[in-house]
């Protein structure tokens, strides 16, 4: 009989999060916690200071919760255990004292003046895009742009808002000479995802990561063999069952005057963009000149004087 082979050296665990992406964590996955894990995250996300100085005893009893709970805590947010957890918190309460991570911002009131409204929303946008930044697994983003550089065809399945993002990423791939189309209409995502198969990339984009009419489609191309991925806010959602590739979005915290699809947005339209320069720049030699063509076929629409065309 032959030797018995060596055991595979199993996978490294994934590195946790910068203490920066904390926040952002907190904020993309508590929808999706029990409400006894939602407690401790918030908790840790209010006062990262507080909580750094307490065993995994003393935040159960600030919480009213149980010291496993505080563990499963932990681990959702990507820490091996709570002893990763409270360093994570230690540097990031250095970093606020410092200066250099912001304080969440108030929601906006509806008789908030337009001034108030002007500095808050940038307050969150900043924030919502910092938080995504921190939060991406550039792995995963550098794969992603692999596959669209190499792409024979690419489908973009959206509803809503997010429909307008998907949108904006094939006009961008369009430009530089892919084959890129976007589908609103679920029937008509469907019946072009069976026309996908190896070599082609199907991209779904829901913050919830519950859409009916985004999975359908996703699911389908999955199904026949297309690299598929998802840029969603909910990474651990419905959606990453049929994904290769999980692009996880932030949002800001949500209020009556807005709503998720509106804060998602931002976060989102930083992803497409991520993925459309990292494509430019692995097919220059064809973008760059597809582009120039693009630029000058449309000039004379910005300079209506005859004989400017």
């Amino acid at each position: 009989m032959p030797p018995p082979q060596p055991d595979a050296t199993p996978p490294a665990p994934p590195t946790p999060p910068a203490p920066a992406a904390l926040a952002a964590k907190v904020r993309t996955l508590t929808p999706s916690m029990t409400r006894s894990m939602q407690r401790v995250a918030e908790a840790v996300a209010g006062d990262p200071a507080g909580c750094a100085a307490l065993t995994v005893t003393g935040l159960a009893e600030r919480t009213g919760t149980s010291e496993a709970t505080v563990v499963r805590t932990s681990r959702l947010l990507g820490y091996p255990g709570y002893r990763d957890l409270r360093l994570a918190l230690a540097a990031l309460a250095a970093q606020q004292a410092a200066g250099r991570a912001p304080a969440v911002t108030a929601d906006i009131a509806v008789d908030d003046p337009i001034a108030d409204v002007v500095t808050k929303l940038a307050r969150e946008e900043q924030q919502c895009l910092a938080d995504t930044a921190a939060g991406l697994d550039t792995s995963q983003v550098e794969a992603a742009v692999s596959a669209l550089a190499a792409a024979r065809r690419i489908d973009v399945y959206g509803v809503g808002a997010s429909s307008l993002v998907g949108q904006d990423l094939v006009q961008k791939l369009l430009r530089i000479g892919l084959i890129a189309h976007a589908h609103a209409d679920p029937h008509l995502a469907v019946t072009n995802a069976v026309q996908l198969h190896s070599g082609d990339v199907a991209i779904a984009i829901t913050h919830s990561g519950r859409t009916t009419d985004v999975i359908e489609p996703l699911r389908v191309a999955f199904e026949h063999g297309a690299t598929t991925v998802a840029i969603t806010g909910r990474p651990n959602g419905e959606v990453a069952q049929y994904a290769d590739l999980v692009l996880t979005t932030s949002t800001a915290r949500e209020s009556e005057l807005r709503p998720a699809a509106m804060s998602s947005r931002t976060s989102q339209l930083l992803v497409v963009d991520c993925l459309f320069i990292g494509v430019a720049q692995r097919t220059y030699e064809a973008a760059a000149p597809a582009l120039s063509a693009s630029y000058e076929a449309l000039a004379h629409r910005h300079d209506p004087r005859p004989g400017h065309r």
